[in-house]
C-alpha cells in the first residue's frame, strides 16, 4: 500500500503549495469506515479505472476551501460558490492527473471528470465489495485539516 500512498502525499504536497501557496503537513494515514460520517463541508471526487479502479477524494471545512480559493484567486469569497467549487474540482484533477503519471509504471489508468460534492457531515460511501477509504490528514494554515481519501482496487 505504500508504494500507492507516496505518491500521493507528494504530488498532493507540491500541488497545494504551486497553487494555494499552501503549505500541507502530512499527518498518520487511517482507514474511514463505510458507515462514518465526516465532518467535511466540501470534496471533490475523481474515479479511476482501467487496470485498476478506485477514487481520489480531497476534503475540507468551508473556512479551508475558501482560504485555498481565495490564494488561488485573489478574489474574496464568504461562501462555497461557484469560484469555490471550481477550485476545489481543479485541485482534484490536477492531484490526480499527476498521480496517475507517477503510477503509470504499475497500471494503465483513466480519470473521470471531477465532481464536487458539498454539505455538512457528507459521507463518501463506496460500494460494499470495494475496499475501505483510506485518509490521509493534512493540516493546512497551521490549523486546518485537509483529508486526501484513496480508494484504489489492487
Amino acid at each position: 500500500m505504500h508504494q500507492y500512498i507516496e505518491p500521493f502525499i507528494e504530488v498532493c504536497t507540491l500541488v497545494f503549495k504551486k497553487m494555494a501557496q499552501c503549505d500541507l503537513t502530512a499527518g498518520r494515514a487511517y482507514f474511514i469506515a463505510r458507515e462514518d460520517f465526516q465532518n467535511w463541508d466540501i470534496s471533490g471526487l475523481i474515479s479511476l479505472s482501467g487496470e485498476t479502479r478506485g477514487l481520489v477524494a480531497i476534503s475540507m471545512k468551508t473556512e479551508t476551501a475558501i482560504r485555498i480559493t481565495e490564494n488561488i484567486t485573489g478574489k474574496k469569497h464568504t461562501y462555497l460558490d461557484s469560484d469555490v467549487i471550481d477550485a476545489i474540482g481543479e485541485i482534484v484533477n490536477i492531484v490526480a492527473g499527476n498521480v496517475k503519471q507517477k503510477l503509470q509504471d504499475m497500471f494503465k489508468l483513466a480519470l473521470s471528470l471531477p465532481y464536487v460534492i458539498k454539505g455538512k457531515a457528507h459521507m463518501i460511501a463506496l460500494p460494499r465489495e470495494r475496499r475501505r477509504l483510506l485518509c490521509i490528514p493534512f493540516t493546512a494554515f497551521e490549523d486546518q485539516i485537509i483529508c486526501l481519501s484513496i480508494a484504489i482496487d489492487s
